[in-house]
């Protein structure tokens, strides 16, 4: 079907097939870096693996330096549409030293600042607080010895330092989201002694006005290791975000498999300026898989734009799959996010809307299922073609041959 023919039976219904191109292309996404290598990093130190973070599968492919990675990352977002940002964590920093976590600068980021100036995309950090000996009991910043709280503190500190000087050099404010594997295996006694711990110490890493960049505190369901308690559960972090005015992210992996991310959207958006996202697939938990155009990341798209979140919420994506092409996962996950947002800005909303407030429940329903049927492939094909990347089976092309470039390092 030609776009022309699409952008007809869209405007049947009063939606403008144009406008919803274009606002879909104002969204940046901000793409995780390490999607790209199994989430290793590029430490010149031995560390532990801790906080529950796996990568399973041994495609062939991995990026092994920073270099290999920066490469990879400029094929993926020569196939996603639109202008994005990407996501670094502490331990992907790129220098010939070798600096503890609590000793890392600016300076051991800055190849990764001075590459994103010349692909015009913006970045996003994290402080890692795992994959280091002093994670190995999965307690960090509410340990109960005061010297390994003060070295993670110092972690968070540099890390915001860092997200700071970032977004000044960038000119657009950098994202730095704090989230610790902190928890217990078995039950604890005394919960509230771990979380006042993990308050104190977040007040101290938080203390320094750092205007070029934004804070954002990420819970977590539980981590294996910690299956009886999490020190940073959604609870503590909603609270904390409200008390100390940051924004809270949401990873839709790390809730209860019943729960609906999107469900939570409006309500925190009612206490918190800012929202940060992580899209994700937990398959059974936090599994971490590719996204999809399934119920929960159209619900999410569909839910920012009706509620008018766009403008206060930070998109990222949190995935690594290392048992396909991990060029590929960023690809598809990333055009899936943007495929989720072009549905949702092509719904008449309006009409919508009238019908619910009328308590016209009926013609809610038969709207949303009826609109299921419009020629949604027509407008992203014209989405892609605008912006001279490739759709359909150019795209599945493009990705295998890259692949193929890659396959033979290990």
């Amino acid at each position: 079907m030609s776009y022309d023919t699409a952008k007809a039976q869209y405007a049947e219904w009063g939606v403008d097939a144009d406008a919803a191109i274009e606002a879909t292309l104002k969204i940046a996404i901000s793409m995780h870096c390490w999607q790209g290598d199994d989430v290793v990093g590029f430490e010149k130190r031995s560390g532990s693996s801790g906080g529950g973070i796996q990568a399973t599968g041994n495609h062939p492919g991995r990026a092994r330096t920073p270099d290999e990675l920066r490469a990879d990352l400029e094929f993926a977002y020569s196939m996603i549409p639109g202008a994005h940002r990407l996501n670094l964590h502490a331990i992907y920093l790129d220098t010939d030293k070798t600096p503890d976590r609590d000793e890392i600068e600016y300076s051991h980021f800055a190849p990764w600042v001075d590459w994103a100036k010349a692909q015009g995309v913006g970045l996003d950090f994290n402080p890692t607080f795992f994959a280091h000996a002093k994670a190995d009991d999965n307690l960090t910043l509410s340990h109960p010895d005061e010297g390994v709280r003060d070295f993670w503190i110092e972690h968070g500190k540099r890390s915001r330092e860092i997200a700071n000087q970032i977004g000044d050099e960038l000119g657009s404010p950098c994202v730095n989201n704090i989230w610790v594997p902190d928890g217990y295996k078995d039950t604890p006694i005394d919960r509230m002694a771990a979380r006042s711990r993990l308050e104190l110490s977040l007040d101290k890493v938080i203390k320094e006005d750092q205007p070029k960049m934004r804070d954002a505190v990420e819970s977590k369901l539980f981590g294996i290791g910690v299956e009886a308690c999490t020190v940073g559960s959604h609870e503590f972090y909603m609270g904390y975000a409200i008390r100390r005015g940051i924004a809270l992210c949401l990873d839709m992996g790390h809730f209860h498999p019943t729960e609906n991310v999107a469900d939570k959207l409006s309500s925190v958006a009612l206490s918190v300026d800012e929202i940060l996202l992580h899209v994700s697939r937990p398959m059974r938990w936090d599994s971490d898989h590719v996204i999809l155009q399934n119920d929960d990341v159209l619900q999410i798209a569909q839910e920012l734009v009706s509620a008018d979140l766009l403008g206060r919420t930070y998109i990222g994506l949190d995935f690594f799959d290392a048992t396909i092409s991990r060029t590929a996962a960023w690809v598809i996950g990333v055009r899936n996010m943007q495929k989720a947002l072009l549905r949702a800005f092509l719904m008449p909303l309006g009409s919508l809307r009238r019908a619910e407030e009328s308590m016209d429940f009926t013609t809610r329903l038969t709207m949303t299922e009826e609109i299921k049927d419009l020629p949604f492939g027509a407008v992203w094909t014209e989405l892609c073609a605008r912006t001279e990347r490739p759709a359909g089976m150019n795209l599945i092309g493009a990705l295998d041959a890259y692949q193929a470039s890659v396959a033979g390092r290990r």
